[in-house]
C-alpha cells in the first residue's frame, strides 16, 4: 500500500493510503508542539476538552447522537509523542461508505465533524466552558497519578525524568498534576487559539477514497483553520555522547525490583540507518529470540522479564526488567555483558536471521492496522522520511552482521534506575 503525502495548506500535510483492505476508514489530525514543562499539560488537555462538545453539538449527548447518525462513527482525543514533539488531536474511525448502499458522503460528513470539533468549540464569554475544563483537568490528573500504580510504566517514566532532566523528553507527555491543576479556562482558551494557528499539522487517512476526494473533504472541513508563520518548529534534540553513567535508586512499597537502563545510541545518530538500528534492537533485547531474553531471562533466570526498546527520534535505547531485589548486581552485569557480546560480533547467523524475521514480520503486521500505519507515517513525517512500511521491512532484511556490530559499538550507557522496596538498600 503506497502512501501519498502532500502539503495542502501552509504547514499542513495530508498522508493518504487508498486501499480496499478495510471495511472501516480512518482519519486523524495532529497538532505538533514542542514538548516542554510550560505547555505539556495545556496541550494534552485541549483535545479532551474540545471533544466534550462543539458549537453545533454542545454536549456529549448531542455529540453522541451526531456520531450515531454517522453510522456509529467514533472521534477520540489522542496525545502521543514523537521524540520531543507532542502530538495532540483526534482520531476517527467510521464505516467506509462504499459498504453502505446509497451512501456517498459519509467521508465528507465525518471529516466535517472532526473539523467542527477542532475549530468550533462551544464557548461562553469567549472561553472554553468552565465545567468541561474542570472535569477534564480532574481526569488528566487521575491519569498522571495512575502511573504510580503500574510500576513498569512508572519506572520507565522515572528513568526518563532522570536521564533527561535537562532535556524536553524528561517531561511527561501529560505534563504534571501541579501544572494541570493551575490551568484556567481563559489560559486554556488563549493557548488553544495560539497553537491552532501556529502549529505544524499532520493528517492521515486510510480507506477506499481517492486522495483527491480526501483532500477536497479536508479543505472544506478546515477552511476556517487559521494559519501564521511558525517561529520555532518543534524538533527533537539528539545528544551524541554520554558522560559517566548516572545511578539512581528509589524505594517504594513494591514486591519486585524494577531495573531500567537508558543508553544513547551515540555516533551512529549523525547519519542513522533506521533499518539497521531496528535489527540491532531485535538482536539485543527486542524479542523472544534476543540475547537478553535467551540469556538473562531464560538461561540465567536473573529477570522475570527483560527487553529493550528504541526511541528512534531521540536516539536512545531503554532496557526494562523485573528482578529480585538481591539480584541487582548480577542482572545489571549480565545485561551489559550481552551488549558487549554484540559489540564483539558474537552474533550467530541464526540470531541475525531470527531478529530480521521478527522485525520484518512486525512491520508487515502493521499493514493490517490503520492505527499502526498512522503511528508509523506520523513518525516518518516528523523525521522527514518518505518510505513506507513495505520498503522499511525490505531494508531490514538486508541488514548485515557488521552493521549491527557498528551500532552496538556506538551505544553508551547513560543512566541506571532501580526501583526497590524500603529494606536492604544496595550500595551503588
Amino acid at each position: 500500500m503506497d502512501a501519498i503525502r502532500k502539503q495542502i495548506m501552509p504547514n499542513v500535510e495530508l498522508t493518504c493510503i487508498t486501499t480496499d483492505k478495510f471495511k472501516a476508514s480512518y482519519f486523524s489530525v495532529y497538532l505538533l508542539q514542542q514538548l516542554n514543562r510550560e505547555n505539556a499539560s495545556l496541550n494534552a488537555l485541549i483535545p479532551n476538552v474540545l471533544r466534550r462538545g462543539c458549537a453545533k453539538y454542545p454536549d456529549m449527548e448531542s455529540m453522541a447522537a451526531a456520531l450515531n447518525d454517522l453510522y456509529g462513527a467514533a472521534i477520540e482525543p489522542v496525545v502521543r509523542l514523537a521524540g520531543e514533539i507532542q502530538c495532540t488531536g483526534f482520531i476517527s474511525n467510521f464505516v467506509d461508505d462504499k459498504y453502505i448502499p446509497g451512501e456517498t458522503s459519509l467521508l465528507e460528513r465525518v471529516i466535517g465533524l472532526v473539523g467542527d470539533v477542532l475549530l468550533a468549540p462551544v464557548t461562553k464569554g469567549g472561553n472554553l466552558l468552565d465545567d468541561y475544563v474542570a472535569s477534564e483537568k480532574e481526569k488528566q490528573c487521575e491519569k498522571i497519578r495512575a502511573n504510580l500504580n503500574d510500576k513498569i510504566t512508572y519506572s520507565l517514566l522515572r528513568l526518563r525524568e532522570i536521564m533527561f532532566k535537562d532535556e524536553d523528553l524528561g517531561v511527561n507527555v501529560l505534563g504534571s498534576v501541579q501544572s494541570t491543576e493551575k490551568i484556567t479556562p481563559s489560559a486554556l482558551t488563549k493557548h488553544y487559539k495560539s497553537i491552532l494557528e501556529g502549529s505544524e499539522i499532520q493528517m492521515f487517512y486510510c480507506g477506499s477514497a481517492t486522495p483527491e476526494r480526501v483532500e477536497a473533504a479536508v479543505l472544506e472541513a478546515f477552511k476556517i483553520l487559521p494559519r501564521r508563520e511558525i517561529a520555532d518548529e518543534a524538533a527533537t534534540q539528539v545528544r551524541i555522547s554520554c558522560g559517566e553513567p548516572n545511578y539512581h535508586v528509589e524505594m517504594l512499597d513494591v514486591t519486585q525490583g524494577k531495573l531500567s537502563l537508558g543508553f544513547r545510541l551515540g555516533e551512529i545518530m549523525r547519519s542513522p540507518e533506521l533499518a539497521a538500528i531496528t535489527v540491532f534492537n531485535a538482536v539485543y533485547g527486542g524479542g523472544i529470540s534476543s540475547k537478553l531474553f535467551l540469556n538473562v531471562r531464560e538461561r540465567l533466570s536473573l529477570c522475570y522479564y527483560t527487553s529493550s526498546m528504541i526511541d528512534r527520534h531521540k536516539g536512545v535505547m531503554y532496557v526494562i526488567s523485573g528482578i529480585d531485589f538481591n539480584k541487582y548486581d548480577e542482572a545489571l552485569g549480565e545485561i551489559l555483558t550481552q551488549l558487549e557480546a554484540v559489540k564483539r560480533g558474537e552474533i550467530s547467523p541464526e540470531e541475525l536471521d531470527g531478529a530480521k524475521k521478527v522485525v520484518s514480520s512486525s512491520l508487515k503486521a502493521a499493514l493490517d492496522s490503520a492505527a499502526s500505519m498512522d503511528a508509523f507515517y506520523l513518525g516518518q513525517a516528523v523525521d522527514g522520511l518518505d518510505y513506507g512500511l513495505e520498503e522499511y521491512a525490505a531494508l531490514t532484511e538486508k541488514v548485515t552482521k557488521e552493521e549491527v556490530e557498528k551500532i552496538a559499538r556506538s551505544v553508551c550507557l547513560d543512566t541506571v534506575y532501580f526501583l526497590r522496596n524500603k529494606q536492604e538498600v544496595p550500595q551503588i
